[in-house]
């Protein structure tokens, strides 16, 4: 499989697809994966989430990392890799989740808030590293966290991201976004989201 740097140089935003079912989730991809993107996640909180994760495994696996977001339980991550998932992403530091899901060999990247949490995360095994909530952690406290982290851990602001905050984290060493409500939200047609995927590709390329 290849790493989670290997998909970020790909490019290096995550479609975050929160409250998509599984009749529209491939026409969602669709949109994102013709923009450029190749790392969507599918919300456990979402209806029939694996479902959705299976029907895009089975669609565009193959080009694009796909996988689980919002994953709170280590108990879930079987289901998530039965279905063809290959990514587990947390909105919270738990070693549990990230320790199930390296043992079934997938690409993990949970939340964190502190230099604690981060490190708790590496030791866990966990591949990259999701500042979040990044409305609440600004470039400046990503700069002060890079300085200490493994300057080879990607570390993606998460939360409110919009066009107008790439170039900042960027600079500030960020390697890669997870894209939610600005991105997508629940109905969103898929001519909506290629729109607003392109929006964030040209803030890529500024």
């Amino acid at each position: 499989m290849k790493s989670l740097q290997s998909w970020l140089a790909s490019c290096p935003l995550v479609g975050i697809l929160r409250g998509v079912t599984p009749d529209e989730v491939t026409g969602i991809a669709g949109a994102l994966v013709g923009a450029g993107f190749r790392i969507i996640e599918v919300s456990l909180n979402s209806p029939q989430p694996i479902e959705s994760i299976r029907r895009l495994a089975q669609g565009v696996g193959d080009d694009v990392l796909i996988g689980a977001g919002t994953v709170l339980d280590a108990n879930t991550v079987p289901d998530i890799a039965a279905a063809g998932g290959r990514l587990v992403v947390t909105p919270h530091a738990s070693p549990s989740v990230v320790r199930a899901a390296k043992s079934v060999g997938l690409i993990t990247i949970p939340g964190f808030v502190t230099p604690t949490e981060a490190f708790s995360m590496l030791d866990a095994g966990a591949d990259g590293l999701k500042l979040f909530p990044a409305e609440a952690n600004p470039p400046t406290v990503l700069k002060a966290m890079k300085a200490v982290l493994p300057a080879d851990v990607p570390v993606l602001p998460v939360g409110s991201i919009t066009p107008d905050k790439i170039a900042g984290y960027l600079a500030a060493g960020a390697a890669g976004f997870g894209l939610g409500s600005a991105l997508y939200k629940p109905a969103m047609p898929a001519e909506t989201v290629a729109t607003n995927a392109q929006g964030f590709m040209t803030a890529l390329a500024l």
